[in-house]
C-alpha cells in the first residue's frame, strides 16, 4: 500500500538565511519551509534522496502564498546525478511539470496545496522552479516552497498483487463484505489505497499530538477490521471522526511561529497578506517516456484526478468571497480550518450526516454569534431570531427551512396588514434572500429564488405595495445574482440566468426598466469567462423578447455595449458581441453604422470588423466582398475562354478568306491576259492615266463596300470589318460579324441563339420566340414584300428597290439607312475604276462560296464574318 516516503536534501542551488531547504524534511504546523535568495537566477533546484529504492505514486507541494514560482519541473534519478560522479552514465528523467496560480484572486491570502499522480521509480527526485509570479508582495523576486511530501512504496514489493488478490478471494468465500461502513477509510481489498493520514494537508494543518493519537487509533481501527471485529472498528472510526471536529488553540499564529532556540525561524510579518489553503490535484502537464518495459508512463485518460477538499468549515467565511471562485481553487482558512483536514470523502459524509441528525434531534439551529446579530438586527427585530439563526445556520438544511417558512408566512399575511409592517416583513425577507443567493448549496439557492419569485410576483401585487417596494426587490437581489451568472456550476448558471429573465418579464418589473441598465453594464476586463459570456447571452435572449422601444434597451445603450465587448479577451464573447450587432442592425441600419468605423479596406483588415460588414451584405441582399471575387473571377475565366475559342475559329476563316483571295486573283490573272492589247492601246491613247495592275487589283480594297486605302493590309481589312464597313454589322448573340443583308438568315439559321428565334409571316424578320406571338399579335410590323420586288432592311425594317447596288445605296447612301451605327464613319472616296470592275464584278469572282473572316476586337476579342452567297448579275 502506498505510504509516506521519508527524503533527505542533497543540495539545492541557494537559499535565504533561515529558509534552508532541510527545513522540507520536517511537517508541522510551524515550519517556515525553503526560500531561494533575494534577486537570484532562475531556475532554482533542489534534490532530494528518498530513504529507499521506492515507486513514486504522488506528489504533494504546498506553496507560499506569495513566493510563488510560475512552473514546477519534476525529474527522477536511480542514483546520484552527473555532477556527483562526472563519468557515470545515470542521468535524471523528465517527469513532467506542474503550473501553480498565481494567487491574484485570493489577494495573495491562499496557499496552494498542489497533489500530483506520478508513476515512476527512483530514489533521487530533482525539482525544479522557474521564474516567479509577480505581486506587491514579493518585493525580491523570490520563489519559495513551504512543504513537500513523496507517497509511494518499495519498488521491490513484488508480492503485493497477489497477496491482496488472495485476500480478496478468501473474503468473497467467507462472505465479507468490503462495502461495510466500518471498513471506509481502509486499505481492505486495494492495493493503490492512501490513507488520508499521510496525506500532506493532515501534518500540516493538524495538531501534532492529536496527530499522533489519530494515527494510533486508525491502526487498531485497521487491526480490527483485519480480526473481523466490526464493532470495535465502527467505534474506533467514530473517535477519530470527533477528535477530527476539535477547533484549532485560537492563539497559533497565522504565520509560522517563532522559535527562540531555533535560528532558523524568524516572526512573522504583520504586514503581508495571511496565508490560507488552496488544494488542487493534477497530475504532471507531460508524461516521462517509458525507457523500461517495467516502467508506467502516465495514462491521463484513465485514472481520474480527484480533489482533496476541506472539511466543512465552522466559522464565517473569509472576506474573499471563495464562493466566486471554482470549488477546487477555494481557499481554507489556516486559523479557521477543522482539525482532520485530509479525512476521507466517505468519512466527510459520515460527519456531515452526524451533524445534520444532532442539529434536527436538538430542533433547532445554532445560536446567532454578536456579529451576526448586528448585521441581522433589523430582520430580527421584525422576523424574530429563531427564524434569522436558521438562517444563518452552518447546516444547509436549517438555511433551507427558515426560507421555506419564512415564504409561507409572506404567503398567508393576511390582506388587512398595517402597511408599515408588509414593508418591514418585506425588507427584512429581502434582506435573507440576498444572502441566501450567495449560498453554494444548490437547495438552498433555490429556495432564495422561490422566496423572491413570490415576493415579486404575489407578495407585492397582493398588498399593493406599489413600485418602490418592487424597485427594492430587484435592486437589492438582481446584482446579486448577476454574479451567480458566473457560477462555476452550470446548473446554478442556467437557474440563475432563467430566473432573470423570467422576472424582466413580468409586468412590474418591467416597467421599471432597471435589470436592461444592469445587463448593458461594460463588461470588466478581469470578469470570468461563465460571467460575460451569461451577460452576453442574457442581454440577447431580453433584447429579442423586449426590444429597444420603451422597455429599458436603446440603441445606443446596447451599440456601446457591444462595441466595447468586441475588444474583450475572450473569444467567445467577441462572437457574441458580432452576433449582437447583426441583429441589432436588421432592425436599426442607419443607427447601428454611427457607432462603428467606415467601411474601408483599413477597417476589414481586423476580422471581427470584416465578419461585421460581411454580414450586413447578407443582410441587405448585397453580394459579399468574397463573392463578388468569385464572380469577377469567374467572368474573366469565362471571357478567356472564348476569347480563346474565338481565336481559333477566327485563325480558321482567314486561312479559307486567303484561299478564296488566291482564286480571285488566279482567275483575274486569266482575264487580264486576253485584255493585254486593249490594255496598251488604251496607254497609248492616254499616257499620263494612272496604271492599276491588274493582277493587284484586290490588294488594299474592301470587298464589301468597295473602299480602298492603304491602310488595308490583312490586319487592317480586319479591323476594318469590325468597326467600320457599312455592309457589315455585329451579332449581338453570338459576336460573329455578319453582312446586313443576310442578317435575319443569319439569326434563323447559323446564330447559336437561332432556336430562341422564330421568322414573322407578316415582315418576314426574324424576331424572338418569346416576342413572337405578341409581336404577331399586335400586327404593328411593316409587312415585306416579295425578294423581286423589294429588298428588307433587318436595321430599319423598311422596304426598298430590289438588287445588290440598291444595298449599297441603302446602307452607304447619305439618304439610306438610319438605324446603320456605322455610317458616322468618314469613307475613303473609291478610286474610278475601269468599265467591269465594280464592286458587282468583284463580288461575282465569290459566286458558290461564303467569306468569313476572324477579326481581332479592339479589347482583344474576337469575332466571325460571314457572307451569304453572291451571284454575278
Amino acid at each position: 500500500m502506498p505510504h509516506k516516503i521519508g527524503f533527505v536534501v542533497v543540495s539545492s542551488s541557494g537559499h535565504e538565511d533561515g529558509f534552508s531547504a532541510r527545513e522540507l524534511m520536517i511537517h508541522a504546523p510551524t515550519v517556515s519551509g525553503w526560500r531561494s535568495p533575494r534577486f537570484c537566477q532562475f531556475p532554482q533546484e533542489i534534490v532530494l534522496q528518498m530513504v529507499e529504492r521506492c515507486r513514486i505514486r504522488k506528489l504533494q507541494l504546498l506553496a507560499h502564498q506569495y513566493m510563488i514560482p510560475s512552473k514546477v519541473e519534476f525529474y527522477i534519478s536511480e542514483s546520484l546525478p552527473e555532477y556527483f560522479t562526472p563519468y557515470q552514465a545515470e542521468r535524471f528523467r523528465r517527469l513532467g511539470y506542474v503550473s501553480l496560480c498565481d494567487n491574484e484572486k485570493t489577494g495573495c491570502k491562499a496557499r496552494e496545496l498542489k497533489s500530483v499522480y506520478v508513476d515512476a521509480v527512483g530514489q533521487f527526485l530533482k525539482l525544479i522552479f522557474h521564474q516567479n509570479h509577480v505581486n506587491k508582495y514579493n518585493v525580491y523576486n523570490q520563489v519559495a516552497l513551504v512543504a513537500v511530501n513523496i507517497i509511494g512504496d518499495p519498488a521491490d514489493f513484488g508480492d503485493e498483487t497477489n497477496i491482496t488478490s488472495r485476500e480478496k478471494l478468501i473474503d468473497h468465500y467467507l462472505g465479507h463484505n468490503t462495502e461495510d461502513p466500518a471498513l471506509e477509510g481502509t486499505c481492505s481489498g486495494k492495493s493503490d489505497y492512501i490513507s488520508p493520514l499521510d496525506d500532506l494537508a493532515f501534518d500540516m494543518y493538524q495538531d501534532p499530538e492529536v496527530a499522533q493519537i489519530i494515527r494510533r487509533l486508525d491502526e487498531r481501527k485497521r487491526e480490527a477490521v483485519q480480526k473481523e471485529r466490526y464493532d470495535c472498528a465502527k467505534k474506533l472510526k467514530q473517535a477519530i471522526a470527533d477528535l477530527q471536529k476539535m477547533r484549532r488553540p485560537l492563539d497559533l499564529p497565522l504565520q509560522p511561529l517563532a522559535c527562540p532556540s531555533s535560528p532558523h525561524h524568524q516572526p512573522p510579518m504583520h504586514s503581508l497578506p495571511q496565508p490560507e489553503e488552496r488544494v488542487t490535484e493534477n497530475r504532471l502537464a507531460d508524461p516521462f517516456l517509458q525507457e523500461k518495459p517495467s516502467s508506467h508512463c502516465l495514462d491521463v485518460s484513465s485514472q481520474r484526478p480527484t480533489v482533496d477538499r476541506p472539511p466543512p468549515a465552522t466559522d464565517p467565511p473569509p472576506k474573499t468571497h471563495p464562493e466566486s471562485l471554482p470549488y477546487d481553487e477555494r481557499p481554507l482558512p489556516v486559523t479557521r480550518k477543522q482539525l482532520g483536514a485530509a479525512v476521507s470523502e466517505a468519512e466527510r459524509r459520515d460527519m456531515l450526516g452526524d451533524e445534520a441528525r444532532r442539529a434536527d434531534a436538538a430542533g433547532e439551529p445554532e445560536p446567532l454569534t454578536e456579529k451576526a446579530l448586528r448585521e441581522a438586527s433589523s430582520a430580527v427585530d421584525v422576523l424574530g431570531e429563531a427564524l434569522v439563526a436558521g438562517a444563518y445556520s452552518k447546516t444547509w438544511s436549517h438555511r433551507e427551512d427558515a426560507l421555506l417558512t419564512l415564504h409561507k408566512q409572506l404567503a398567508d399575511t393576511p390582506v388587512g396588514t398595517p402597511k408599515e409592517d408588509l414593508k418591514s416583513m418585506l425588507r427584512a425577507a429581502v434582506f435573507l434572500v440576498r444572502r441566501a443567493i450567495r449560498d453554494i448549496v444548490t437547495p438552498v439557492f433555490q429556495a432564495s429564488l422561490k422566496l423572491l419569485k413570490m415576493i415579486i410576483t404575489q407578495y407585492i401585487p397582493k398588498h399593493k405595495l406599489g413600485r418602490l417596494e418592487t424597485a427594492h426587490c430587484v435592486e437589492r437581489t438582481i446584482p446579486v445574482l448577476l454574479t451567480r451568472t458566473g457560477d462555476s456550476s452550470a446548473r446554478l448558471r442556467v437557474m440563475a440566468s432563467n430566473f432573470i429573465q423570467e422576472i424582466a418579464l413580468f409586468k412590474e418589473v418591467k416597467s421599471l426598466q432597471v435589470i436592461p441598465s444592469y445587463l448593458v453594464q461594460p463588461l470588466k476586463a478581469n470578469s470570468s469567462t461563465h460571467l460575460a459570456m451569461s451577460q452576453m447571452a442574457l442581454l440577447a435572449r431580453l433584447l429579442r423578447d423586449l426590444g429597444t422601444e420603451g422597455a429599458g434597451f436603446t440603441v445606443d445603450s446596447v451599440m456601446r455595449f457591444s462595441v466595447q465587448a468586441l475588444e474583450h479577451r475572450v473569444r467567445e464573447v467577441r462572437e457574441a458581441a458580432v452576433g449582437m450587432i447583426l441583429d441589432l442592425y436588421a432592425q436599426h441600419r442607419a443607427l447601428v453604422l454611427e457607432y462603428l468605423p467606415p467601411d474601408d479596406s483599413a477597417t476589414r483588415r481586423n476580422v471581427l470588423y470584416k465578419t461585421i460588414f460581411e454580414g450586413f451584405a447578407k443582410i441587405d441582399g448585397r453580394p459579399t466582398d468574397a463573392e463578388m471575387r468569385a464572380q469577377k473571377r469567374a467572368a474573366a475565366e469565362e471571357a478567356e475562354k472564348r476569347k480563346k475559342e474565338e481565336i481559333k475559329a477566327l485563325q480558321g476563316q482567314l486561312a479559307a478568306l486567303k484561299e478564296m483571295q488566291a482564286g480571285v486573283q488566279e482567275k483575274e490573272s486569266e482575264a487580264t491576259k486576253a485584255k493585254n492589247q486593249d490594255t496598251q492601246e488604251r496607254k497609248v491613247a492616254r499616257p499620263n492615266a494612272p496604271e492599276i495592275p491588274d493582277n493587284h487589283y484586290l490588294d488594299n480594297l474592301c470587298i464589301f463596300c468597295g473602299e480602298r486605302s492603304e491602310s488595308f493590309t490583312e490586319e487592317g481589312l480586319d479591323l476594318h470589318y469590325w468597326k467600320h464597313c457599312l455592309m457589315l454589322t455585329r451579332c449581338e448573340h453570338c459576336r460573329q460579324v455578319v453582312e446586313i443583308s443576310s442578317l435575319t438568315e443569319h439569326l434563323l439559321t447559323e446564330c447559336d441563339r437561332k432556336d430562341g428565334f422564330g421568322r414573322c409571316y407578316r415582315c418576314s424578320e426574324a424576331v424572338s420566340k418569346e416576342e413572337l406571338p405578341r409581336h404577331v399579335k399586335t400586327r404593328d410590323c411593316n409587312p415585306a414584300k416579295s425578294e423581286k420586288l423589294a429588298n428588307r432592311c433587318p436595321l430599319c425594317h423598311e422596304n426598298f428597290s430590289p438588287g445588290e447596288e440598291a444595298w449599297k445605296a441603302h446602307l452607304m447612301g447619305p439618304a439610306g439607312c438610319t438605324m446603320n451605327l456605322r455610317r458616322t464613319h468618314v469613307l475613303h472616296k473609291t478610286p474610278v475604276l475601269p468599265p467591269g470592275k465594280g464592286p458587282a464584278a468583284t463580288r461575282a469572282g465569290t459566286s458558290g462560296s461564303k467569306v468569313g473572316s476572324k477579326i481581332p476586337t479592339p479589347k482583344g476579342g474576337l469575332s466571325k464574318i460571314s457572307s451569304r452567297t453572291y451571284t454575278k448579275r
